[in-house]
């Protein structure tokens, strides 16, 4: 089937962000179990964080993380992560409006990119991998959190049914996963974990080579 564009993304967000939160929340606490909390503990040094949505990541960040940059294509979105960097007072987080596939960010110059639930979204994650490969220093990781196909045969036949009707609508593929497309881009991938309802979180930190 046709998949959504960075235009039909963007539209989906804008009319999702209002209440994106809740039900984000309803589905972590449901099936995802931890793997938010999981990814953003990995994170070091100056953070790249694309797809960064409504900031829900942003009050999250420990000690270690100087800086936290945030992309995302929608206005909605972003209009919360704003509202919340100054309710907070997140005076090292700032977000923007930007492409995962087309990062206006120079080469080398970040420690850690982040993504949660959003490779799942993204039109062309291969494109981003490289992407995130070309921003990180050398010894650089890749840290995702994401949704993918269950452990089970039967449950994954389920999701590759309803997946269309997800993809047309919420621009979300149930059974993307994500390690190929970093291994395709040149990263080593360090660790796969497999967490929450089914084993449909996945859990993904992936390095830069040091060469």
């Amino acid at each position: 089937m046709r998949q959504p564009g960075n235009e039909q993304v963007r539209q989906i967000f804008d009319t999702m962000s209002p209440r994106y939160d809740t039900q984000m929340g309803r589905f972590e606490r449901f099936f995802l179990r931890g793997a938010r909390d999981w990814a953003v503990a990995q994170a070091h040094g100056r953070v790249l964080e694309i797809a960064v949505g409504t900031g829900l990541n942003l009050p999250r960040y420990g000690p270690d993380v100087t800086r936290i940059t945030g992309v995302d294509l929608s206005d909605g979105m972003l209009d919360i992560a704003r509202r919340r960097i100054t309710e907070l007072h997140l005076d090292r987080a700032e977000v923007r409006r930007g492409d995962a596939q087309r990062l206006d960010l120079p080469d080398a110059s970040v420690d850690t990119v982040l993504s949660t639930f959003t490779f799942c979204t993204i039109p062309d994650p291969l494109q981003a991998s490289r992407e995130a490969l070309r921003v990180l220093a050398p010894g650089g990781r890749f840290v995702l959190a994401e949704h993918g196909p269950v452990t089970s045969r039967v449950g994954r036949m389920l999701m590759r049914t309803v997946e269309p009707l997800f993809i047309r609508f919420g621009a979300d593929h149930l059974t993307r996963e994500p390690q190929p497309y970093l291994e395709q881009a040149g990263f080593a991938v360090d660790t796969v974990q497999r967490r929450g309802r089914g084993g449909m979180a996945f859990c993904v930190v992936a390095r830069k080579p040091a060469g």
